[in-house]
């Protein structure tokens, strides 16, 4: 086969064979610290899709300040957005039923991801956050740019220690 023939016919096979490298998650080379389940379509072990922290610091970071009832003053929440996470593992369904290392599970809408601009927190002013005081991950809402966010409703979605994520 020439090589003209030969180029031809890989730009056809490229054509009909999707590049699955592209959408494919790495493995964890560190200790797993958020396991994503259910309604996905990127995973990297089984069924799932798992995530160490420095995956989790790949991602994109945000970062905003906001008041909380767990803490006497304005404190500075930074990680990627919820939104982020669920993209990275092409996440669908209405829900994501949220677990934290206690066995806690709380359910979130994912509209609330979209709408609402929530940060899986991996820092608290600049700071890693130890599973003492909340963490390693913290999924938080901006509580001061609605009135409406400042309410139990989202105060008990706000699940500190988060282990996992199980899409419906």
């Amino acid at each position: 086969m020439n090589q003209r023939r030969l180029f031809t016919w890989l730009l056809a096979l490229a054509a009909v064979t999707p590049l699955s490298f592209a959408q494919d998650l790495a493995a964890p080379k560190g200790r797993v610290i958020l396991s994503v389940g259910g309604k996905i379509d990127v995973k990297n072990k089984g069924d799932l899709a798992v995530f160490d922290m420095p995956m989790i610091e790949a991602l994109p970071q945000h970062s905003f300040t906001t008041r909380t009832p767990w803490y006497d003053k304005p404190v500075k929440f930074t990680g990627p957005l919820l939104s982020d996470v669920l993209a990275a593992v092409k996440a669908s369904g209405t829900t994501v039923s949220a677990v934290a290392i206690n066995d806690y599970k709380i359910n979130i809408p994912i509209k609330d991801a979209t709408d609402h601009g929530i940060i899986v927190a991996r820092l608290i002013d600049d700071k890693p956050i130890s599973v003492r005081s909340k963490g390693p991950l913290f999924v938080v809402y901006p509580f001061d740019r609605a009135a409406l966010l400042r309410s139990s409703v989202y105060y008990e979605r706000s699940i500190w220690q988060l282990k996992a994520l199980d899409l419906q």
